[in-house]
């Protein structure tokens, strides 16, 4: 039977234009193999051979992507035929039954390739501190497929920063480093794992851009401090790291995996933890179940198949680098860390250096580094010598008058890659800009003014009017420079607030105060239920008497849903994020069943509360439009709260559990951008709207005729009619789920804030998405996994240092 694997293979094949022998050709398999794999006879397809598929497809990353992660779906728990062992031990769960074996079980050798598959490729020999063996040649095997699909996403993902930073345009500036100061390194022979009285001595680690694979491979630790002042290149070595590491990487080692180190509190969580965290975080996938029960991240880190390179521990708030520091040398992880000098050399002054590490600092640019580079940035001049360009004169000045007041000002400033990065963005991509300016002594005092001059000018200049268009032919949206610095400002200043480097979309409502928060949700909640509930009623009733319903209905929902998200959300500090529907209500953990069991109880509560409230109201109103007496009025308005609240108590109750019981973590279709894992949520929102729904309209249906019986026996008689247990089980079937999605999901708190709150007070555009992602493709700001960041903390800090000055009124 074919499933979701086969179908996107044969889809793919059809968009490529090939038939079954063009693609068995082209991939070296097989016609078999592609015929088993699309009609689903093949229940057991090896990574192997889906890369040589996709290959052969010329599929892009993110088809890529997609094709591996159906692969690995059709044989993980439940998505596959019954088969042999070989076939269990190639899967992730067969990975896990390998793990949770007794360690004197025998082992099955892996499955050998069919036939017309083609032989393994060869494993390269590495390094015997890249890799721990893994416990069972079964388990190894998966995981170097896992690895694999890690690295290729890795390599893609930084392959593009690097070109949204122009990084190798013309050229990449020359970053430098040279052997770490003394006392800011560990001794040689722990750096050089020495047995105990071995002769030793320091290693020359100087180097360049270019060389940096090199050096961290002189290091029989696989531990390096890379130091260096801010703007130097930190990040810049960071990623030519990672991406030369991936080029020369063998199959069996490690993958360079850049994690920013700034969000981790090590007095809240481990190390290792954090690093799955993270990349449970930025490659959903990765959150699929693995050995052990764990998952496949968790698998991945722990036998040594992750080099964490930990760019920014300057970033780390002060009180926390000391606990950072010696967590980090509670392991003995190889990996590379970017600090500052000062911060990283205060953390070692009060305990100790990164043992067994050795350090680098980066060095200045230098004025040579200058004149080869930025006469390469800008067009010729003109009117004469053709070799000449309009950054001619302040070299002229900074080789010939180094002494002068303006030389004096711009040479420390252009020692920096991100000072010249900005120069260049400001002056030579842009046209009428004369670098000359950059000599005013009178405008630029200082080179901290010139400094900021260059940080202010930098989204200016970024969003002047262009005529060019985007891939694909898609005009680029058009943004105000003083509106666009706006809101970068403000969501700069959000991102102080929270002391956090990562623009997550389903946090923009974070930075508000818990009430306000709590209060613009409940009013958005009773606005919209208000609206539909008077929408849909007049099939039912008259316009104004269903206005008033909808009035009613809106207040009372607004509050009701207002306390549950000020208990379950705003009180607690937290905010709700991403999730995925799993329909599986067995199996379950003790936490998750104790969760359940309290959004159960919630629920009930829930119901109690907007029965009871809404019950009441519609008594009184319905007393007033009799003419009935007060008492008879006060009567009728207790009754029908009573039954109003029992009635969406026994429905809310169970409703809320059930959602609550299909919730799970973003499984291995989630993307890895922001907008694309925007779009799985909002999939993920629609689903649990169409679950809510049905069985709460369902519920609401049988509820009345369930109590009223027995309410009757104590109460006196009730009427309800059929039109009325009709019109309830239709209006709240909607807008309960409504509230819901608005108030307790990742995506409906988007829409509130993102889409609604912050738009209309004007700190974020009309359509925040293509914002964020025009100021991506711009280089305002760079993606890391599912967030955003900005392109360097120091633009982020000058941003919100210049948003927090301007006045309340400001540009909207």
């Amino acid at each position: 039977m074919a499933n979701e694997f086969s179908t996107l293979l044969r889809q793919l094949r059809r968009e490529a234009g090939m038939t079954q022998e063009d693609l068995a050709e082209h991939a070296g398999v097989g016609v078999r193999t592609v015929r088993g794999l699309e009609t689903g006879e093949r229940a057991d397809p090896r990574v192997t051979t889906v890369r040589r598929l996709a290959d052969a497809l010329g599929l892009t990353p993110e088809a890529r992507e997609e094709l591996l992660a159906a692969a690995v779906r059709r044989t993980g728990p439940g998505g596959r035929p019954a088969g042999t062992e070989a076939a269990e031990r190639s899967s992730p769960a067969g990975a896990a039954a390998v793990a949770a074996a007794p360690a004197t079980a025998p082992l099955a050798a892996p499955p050998a390739a069919p036939p017309d598959e083609g032989p393994p490729l060869p494993e390269p020999e590495v390094p015997e501190r890249s890799v721990p063996e893994p416990p069972a040649p079964g388990l190894h095997a998966t995981l170097a497929d896992v690895a694999e699909h890690l690295a290729q996403a890795v390599a893609a993902r930084w392959q593009r920063e690097e070109e949204q930073r122009q990084v190798h345009d013309p050229y990449p500036l020359p970053v430098r480093w040279r052997t770490g100061p003394e006392d800011l390194t560990d001794h040689w022979a722990n750096i050089r794992r020495l047995p105990a009285g071995a002769e030793h001595g320091p290693l020359d680690l100087g180097g360049r851009l270019n060389d940096v694979l090199d050096v961290y491979r002189r290091i029989p630790s696989g531990r390096l401090v890379v130091l260096g002042r801010p703007g130097s290149g930190k990040t810049i070595l960071a990623v030519r790291f990672v991406l030369e590491h991936l080029k020369a990487r063998g199959r069996a080692e490690a993958v360079p995996v850049i994690f920013s180190i700034g969000s981790w509190d090590p007095t809240a969580i481990t190390l290792r933890d954090w690093l799955i965290a993270q990349l449970r975080r930025d490659h959903p996938g990765l959150a699929a179940p693995g050995p052990g029960g764990t998952s496949l991240a968790a698998a991945l880190v722990e036998t040594g198949r992750v080099l964490p390179v930990l760019d920014g521990f300057d970033e780390i708030a002060d009180g926390l680098r000391r606990p950072a520091l010696e967590a980090l040398n509670a392991t003995v992880l190889p990996l590379l860390l970017t600090s500052r000098p000062a911060e990283y050399a205060a953390a070692v002054g009060e305990t100790d250096v990164l043992t067994s590490a050795a350090a680098v600092q980066l060095t200045d640019l230098t004025l040579d580094d200058l004149a080869d580079y930025l006469p390469r940035t800008t067009r010729k001049a003109r009117r004469g010598n053709a070799a000449g360009t309009a950054w001619d004169p302040v070299l002229t000045e900074l080789r010939e008058r180094p002494d002068s007041r303006a030389g004096a000002n711009l040479a420390p400033v252009l020692t920096t890659p991100l000072m010249v990065t900005l120069a260049r963005a400001v002056y030579s991509d842009t046209s009428g800009h004369d670098p000359a300016a950059l000599l005013d002594t009178e405008r630029f005092g200082s080179p901290g003014e010139l400094e900021e001059h260059l940080l202010d000018n930098f989204t200016a200049t970024v969003y002047r009017p262009r005529p060019d268009h985007r891939p694909g032919g898609r005009p680029r949206p058009g943004f105000d420079p003083d509106r666009s610095r706006h809101w970068l400002g403000y969501l700069a200043h959000h991102l102080t607030r929270l002391d956090t480097p990562n623009l997550e979309w389903w946090r923009l409502g974070a930075g508000l105060g818990r009430a306000t928060r709590t209060l613009v949700t409940a009013v958005v909640v009773a606005v919209a239920i208000g609206v539909v509930d008077a929408a849909v009623g007049t099939l039912f009733d008259p316009v104004g008497y269903q206005l008033a319903d909808g009035l009613v209905a809106g207040l009372v929902a607004g509050i009701m849903f207002g306390i549950t998200y000020w208990f379950l959300v705003a009180a607690r500090g937290t905010v709700v994020a991403p999730t995925d529907v799993r329909l599986k209500l067995f199996g379950r953990t003790g936490r998750s069943r104790r969760r359940t069991g309290q959004r159960f109880l919630v629920g009930i509560l829930c119901g109690l509360v907007f029965g009871f409230g809404y019950g009441y109201v519609r008594g009184v109103l319905n007393g007033l439009l009799m003419h009935a007496g007060p008492a008879l009025a006060l009567r009728a308005a207790l009754l029908d709260a009573l039954v109003y609240g029992l009635v969406f108590a026994l429905a809310t109750g169970p409703t809320f559990g059930l959602l609550d019981a299909l919730e799970s973590p973003l499984d291995i279709r989630s993307a890895v951008n922001p907008v694309s894992l925007l779009r799985t949520n909002c999939r993920t929102v629609v689903t649990q709207f169409f679950v809510w729904a049905p069985t709460f309209a369902l519920l609401l249906a049988l509820g009345p005729w369930a109590l009223i019986q027995p309410l009757s026996l104590v109460l006196g008689p009730l009427v309800w009619s059929p039109t009325a247990t009709l019109k309830l089980a239709v209006i709240s079937g909607l807008c309960g789920p409504l509230g819901y999605v608005l108030a307790l999901t990742a995506w409906g708190q988007w829409v509130v804030f993102g889409r609604i709150w912050l738009p209309l007070t004007g700190r974020l555009p009309r359509s925040p998405v293509a914002f964020l992602e025009d100021a991506y493709e711009r280089g305002v700001l760079r993606q890391s996994g599912a967030v955003y960041q900005f392109r360097h903390t120091r633009l982020q800090h000058h941003l919100a240092r210049a948003h927090e000055g301007r006045p309340a009124g400001g540009a909207a």
